[in-house]
């Protein structure tokens, strides 16, 4: 079976991928020491088992597992961590994979035995293992069966048609199969919401217009595009502005 080692640190993938050749029947096909390369290595060789450390920098190890998730055909993911009992407790509680750092000959040959696929709940759940919700740093999306990272801090808006949701950035536009509600509950601190199919990034927000039907919208920066503003939300995309505009 091919596994894919990620780790930021060059001596843990190293000992992993000494560990590794040690067991018959498991090679190592790869290594990365991010998210961003784990998730293009995993499309492009397609490992049975990724050993997936959590805490790395930018895109962490949980992140990283829902991206990879999307793919047509997932692979089994055992977390590496060097967590506390409190995390561990709940890695048992929704059965998720994982072997504790420093990582033992025998316990990782056990893991690899037992590797499954990870469940959409279990990815869920595994949120919280911090005591605070995790947020992404990036939106995965699908395009031409190919996955494609989007930093979130690239995006300038989100817009909601029907079932699917229109993610623009400066350059391009793309659809996510994602609800305009659950991106607002996750990234409430970064975009604002408004009218009811749209939220806009807080740091492109460049000011109010009125179009030509007397509508009032919102200039974003970076792009033409003009978004209508609803009467309900109006006063509190009034408000932050003027408050961004401060501080700038």
């Amino acid at each position: 079976m091919n596994i894919l080692i990620v780790d930021d640190e060059p001596l843990a993938r190293q000992r992993l991928i000494g560990l590794v050749q040690e067991l018959d029947g498991f090679e190592t096909c790869a290594n990365a020491s991010n998210g961003k390369d784990a998730l293009r290595l995993a499309q492009e060789l397609k490992p049975d088992i990724v050993l997936l450390d959590i805490r790395m920098p930018g895109m962490d190890g949980i992140e990283t597992a829902h991206h990879m998730n999307r793919l047509s055909k997932p692979p089994s993911i055992i977390f590496t961590t060097a967590f506390t009992e409190h995390a561990l407790k709940a890695f048992e509680t929704h059965a998720v994979d994982y072997l504790l750092k420093p990582i033992k000959q025998d316990r990782l040959h056990e893991a690899l035995e037992a590797a499954t696929r990870l469940t959409k709940p279990q990815l869920e759940q595994l949120k919280y293992i911090d005591e605070q919700p995790k947020v992404r740093t990036h939106i995965c999306v699908k395009t031409r069966g190919t996955l494609e990272l989007v930093p979130i801090e690239s995006i300038r808006y989100f817009l909601a048609d029907h079932k699917y949701v229109t993610l623009r950035t400066e350059d391009h536009e793309c659809l996510i199969e994602e609800s305009l509600k659950s991106l607002e509950g996750e990234f409430s601190h970064l975009f604002t919401r408004i009218h009811r199919n749209a939220l806009v990034a807080d740091r492109f927000m460049n000011g109010l217009e009125k179009n030509s039907e007397g509508h009032c919208v919102i200039t974003i920066e970076g792009i033409e595009d003009r978004l209508e503003i609803s009467r309900r939300h109006l006063p509190h995309v009034r408000k932050k502005i003027k408050n961004m505009a401060t501080y700038k």
